[in-house]
């Protein structure tokens, strides 16, 4: 069972929040809970929601955790949540040192929350929410058997990043603000030669011209009115959810499986700036204000471990908190402007120093308006990529290993970026949920030079093929072939659909 905080861990509390609000930061509430590392994994195991809903995937990541802590492989000092108030656990048996650096971490974790506007269409009280949606399944587990109920979460689950990202950012537009629209597109599109005297407008434009375009555009139209959806949509969940042959249960269990997907895709567009966040400000509580000389060489050591970079890994910790550093610098000696860039004295650059002292303004106007991609797109420089040696690698087959590919600073962010578009996902839209005039679902892969993983996409075609209760088509690009993967969801199959020579 949870535990309160101790009276010294409390007035902790106090003091870090304290420092915080000094430095600027404005969080939720926080409401700490101790656990033993048994509990901690438990909480981590279910995302840091233990009122999740029961399912066999949390049973062996808490397996997997609880293993790897036992076995001395890693250690969970802290568990944080997106919720008002801010939860956090804190494991029993740290140190009153690792609790110190704990504080201060969930502290810039709490202030991103609340203050990055990827966060701001979350439902901030999700830890009721959660408890409900377990509360439904358990319901439908006791109504239709465990079997049952779980086979099709696992479908479910399979799905959840077939979503848009960008959705909730946009107000999406009723049918008849598009139809409005669509019939206000065939007379903008219609091709007329311009004129500069209105009496040669009948010469130069005749109506057999103009009608001659007219039809032809209201034809596409129709063509185009007869599919759906009538444009191509990144949210397959959503269009499965309002047009799949599902069950009321069925439907519902696909809707809070879409729902916490999307309350947790902002942590994955924010990982580096999150983390990078509560990196550089459990450093700059630690070492300006709360750590005592005694406690220098502990946290050194603690901090080491958690910037620390392993091989094929990117930290986003460490990432993150030397971005942060690099911009606030660059921002205090005004290294920034047509002025900074216009100059190609690398003697000048290197004492360049404007006494601008508009760092920290800086920072805290990033992590209000950023996201990764964007974070990356705008702050990585060539500089920057110089001095921490980055560089991109891959499997080298002949070797058996993996090498370094390039230090090249393009190639270096291209890869970078890359990996951050989409979450790192395939970019995945229903193209016509009325293939062929049989109901089947195609789908479409928006190529950008990387194919599909067919160990992934074989079971995802199949649970897809379940759902729609239809075969399911895919339209990607392999080896330089256009190919329609497809499932039944019994058999799977591929076809050229448009080979190059």
């Amino acid at each position: 069972m949870p535990k309160p905080l101790t009276k010294e861990l409390r007035n902790l509390q106090l003091a870090v929040e304290k420092a915080a609000k000094d430095y600027g930061l404005d969080g939720f509430d926080a409401v700490y809970e101790v656990l033993d590392y048994d509990e901690i994994s438990m909480v981590a195991a279910y995302g840091g929601f233990p009122v999740r809903y029961p399912h066999w995937r949390f049973g062996m990541e808490y397996d997997r955790l609880k293993k790897s802590h036992e076995y001395g492989l890693n250690k969970i000092y802290e568990m944080v949540i997106n919720n008002d108030p801010c939860y956090a656990y804190l494991m029993e048996s740290n140190s009153f040192i690792d609790q110190k650096i704990v504080m201060c971490h969930v502290t810039g974790h709490n202030d991103f929350f609340k203050n990055n506007l990827a966060f701001a269409h979350t439902n901030r009280t999700m830890i009721n929410e959660m408890a409900n949606h377990a509360s439904r399944i358990r319901r439908y587990i006791d109504w239709y058997g465990a079997n049952v109920v779980e086979s099709f979460i696992d479908r479910v689950l399979s799905l959840e990043n077939l979503i848009d990202i960008n959705a909730p950012y946009f107000a999406r537009e009723k049918y008849e603000d598009k139809k409005a629209a669509d019939h206000g597109d065939v007379e903008a599109n219609i091709a007329r030669i311009p004129v500069a005297h209105e009496y040669m407008e009948n010469y130069l434009n005749p109506d057999s011209f103009l009608e001659k375009q007219r039809a032809r555009l209201k034809e596409e139209q129709s063509k185009k009115n007869e599919r759906f959806p009538r444009n191509p949509t990144a949210d397959v969940m959503l269009f499965l959810l309002e047009n799949a042959p599902l069950k009321a249960w069925q439907a519902d269990i696909l809707g809070i499986v879409r729902k916490e997907a999307y309350y947790f895709a902002p942590q994955a567009m924010t990982k580096i700036m999150n983390e990078g966040w509560a990196s550089f400000w459990h450093a700059t509580l630690m070492s300006e204000r709360m750590m005592e000389p005694s406690e220098l060489i502990d946290f050194a050591d603690r901090h080491s471990a958690v910037m620390v970079t392993h091989p094929q890994t990117l930290n986003p910790y460490k990432l993150g908190l030397e971005l942060y550093r690099d911009i606030e610098e660059r921002w205090n000696r005004g290294q920034h402007g047509l002025d900074w860039e216009r100059c190609d004295d690398m003697s000048s650059k290197s004492s360049w120093d404007k006494n601008k002292q508009a760092g920290r303004k800086k920072i805290f106007q990033i992590r209000r308006i950023y996201t990764d991609i964007m974070f990356i797109d705008e702050f990585l420089t060539l500089e920057f990529c110089q001095k921490h040696g980055l560089f991109t690698y891959g499997f080298d087959k002949r070797k058996q290993q993996f090498v370094i590919e390039s230090r090249d600073f393009t190639a270096v962010k291209r890869k970078l970026l890359a990996s951050l578009t989409n979450l790192g996902h395939p970019r995945i839209h229903v193209v016509n949920g009325n293939y062929e005039n049989r109901s089947e679902l195609l789908l479409e892969h928006v190529y950008e030079g990387v194919n599909l993983d067919i160990s992934f996409a074989k079971p995802t075609l199949k649970n897809l093929a379940l759902i729609w209760s239809r075969p399911v088509h895919i339209i990607t690009q392999m080896d330089e072939r256009v190919v329609c993967l497809s499932h039944d969801g019994e058999n799977y199959k591929e076809s050229v659909v448009n080979p190059q020579v």
